[in-house]
């Protein structure tokens, strides 16, 4: 079963996997990197300095095979709108 390695970029921090996973097919190791960058996401942007989460998937031969980017931006209108007169 082939190995894949799932490294994760935030912001300025770089986290490597250096032990990986096992997984039947690219499509299954995509999934699995799709949900992690989802779930990174879901729990460190709305309340961290970075704006974007990227997962970075290797094959067992170390080469970068897929690479998942999950981001948020927020757009705030200035000035605000005013609530409407009576």
């Amino acid at each position: 079963m082939p190995r894949f390695y799932f490294d994760v970029r935030e912001g300025g921090r770089f986290a490597p996997d250096d032990e990986g996973t096992e997984f039947d097919s690219l499509g299954a190791a995509e999934h699995e990197a799709a949900c992690m960058a989802a779930e990174i996401g879901r729990d460190r942007l709305p309340h961290g300095n970075s704006r974007e989460v990227t997962v970075e998937v290797r094959n067992e031969h170390r080469h970068r095979v897929l690479t998942i980017k999950v981001s948020l931006a927020v757009d705030r209108v200035d000035p605000p709108p005013q609530p409407p007169r009576a």
